[in-house]
């Protein structure tokens, strides 16, 4: 074995320290971008067997498949989202509007919903500083204008609003393109590159796939799922704007367990305090036995068993995620734990091996 001399082993040095200055400063360039940076890796890992799929079909002829991958994409799942949103923010737009016109009389149900209280309750509700509509008002408002200000600081910081968002999208569209087309060489070159062994290294690699395919598939078919029932109970009840109310509790269903029960609980709460009983019940019924059902059933199949994450480690890291990276950690929290317990066990299938070699059986 050759013994590196005291110069080889200074340039080796030197070569290190300039490779990790010069990843540094690719991280710091691509920063504005890793929003669509992340997304594309996750749409080619999703749709990696669609793109394979094609290919099959049109042998020897990857860009078309890419290209023919980026169309379904677009048409299945990037219009039909705009349409859909498009819907909810002319129904929130319409809810806003009603406000201030003072056609939603908000005070009359804050004093409904304060009598109904039991007296106990109610007395500690006054004595917090929340007992009149006045003062109740006044807290909101000033945590809306907080919250506003923090929206308006991260959209001036999203690069430009409009102009930000078409070059995002480019850019997203641009690298989907390429990864799907060159993700079967591109995987085993960065495997090849990590400096851990293999066989680790391919593991790892496995549960990222399995982890990232559950969790995005997972939580979509439980978001669809959840959003149609919320707004058919929503529209049984009576309630207005179904459409706003379905895609919030769809997109409150990627927290489990509680995600749903943020938009069904008020609504059931100001239901029952407006006099309407049995469309009160009929909501809290259809979201503790229908909506709840839902979540218990679809989840577990969908995304625990494929990733072997208990549900409250998804809850905690998801919680963790978004409040650390917005969107992304929707994705990125139950990503770390996964690879975090995944390191532990094979850490821990190594040192049993290891005992087992030195105290055989």
């Amino acid at each position: 074995m050759k013994v590196m001399g005291e110069g080889e082993t200074i340039e080796r040095a030197g070569f290190l320290i300039l490779l990790g200055m010069v990843t540094v400063a690719l991280f710091y360039i691509v920063l504005p971008f890793a929003g669509s940076l992340l997304w594309a890796t996750l749409a080619a890992i999703m749709f990696q067997p669609l793109f394979q799929r094609i290919l099959r079909r049109r042998p020897g002829r990857p860009n078309e498949a890419a290209i023919g991958t980026l169309l379904i994409i677009t048409f299945a799942v990037i219009l039909p989202a705009v349409v859909v949103g498009s819907a909810v923010v002319e129904e929130a737009a319409g809810i806003l509007l009603a406000f201030q016109e003072g056609r939603i009389d908000l005070a009359g149900w804050f004093r409904q919903l304060h009598d109904i209280l039991p007296a106990n309750v109610r007395t500690a509700i006054d004595d917090a500083g929340w007992g009149d509509f006045a003062s109740a008002r006044a807290r909101v408002e000033e945590f809306v204008s907080q919250s506003a200000g923090m929206i308006a600081q991260q959209a001036v910081a999203f690069g430009g609003g409009a102009f930000g968002a078409v070059l995002s999208f480019g850019v997203w569209l641009y690298v989907t393109y390429f990864l799907l087309r060159d993700g079967s060489r591109i995987g085993p070159a960065v495997l090849a590159g990590l400096p851990v062994e293999r066989g680790i290294a391919q593991r790892l690699a496995e549960k990222f796939i399995a982890i990232v395919r559950a969790t995005i598939k997972g939580s979509f078919v439980v978001g669809l799922v959840q959003g149609a029932l919320g707004a058919i109970t929503f529209w049984i009840a009576g309630l207005p704007s179904v459409a706003l109310f379905g895609v919030l509790m769809a997109i409150f269903s990627f927290l489990p367990a509680i995600g749903p029960a943020l938009v069904w609980v008020p609504a059931a709460i100001w239901l029952l305090a407006t006099g309407a009983i049995w469309e009160g019940l009929v909501v809290i019924f259809s979201g503790v036995a229908v909506i709840g059902l839902a979540d218990n059933l679809l989840r577990p199949m969908l995304v625990g068993r494929d990733t072997g994450i208990p549900d409250w480690i998804i809850l905690v890291t998801t919680l963790g995620g978004i409040a650390l990276l917005g969107l992304s950690g929707i994705v990125l929290g139950p990503l770390v734990a996964g690879l975090f317990l995944a390191g532990w066990s094979i850490v821990h299938e190594q040192r049993e091996a290891e005992a087992e070699l030195v105290h055989p059986a």
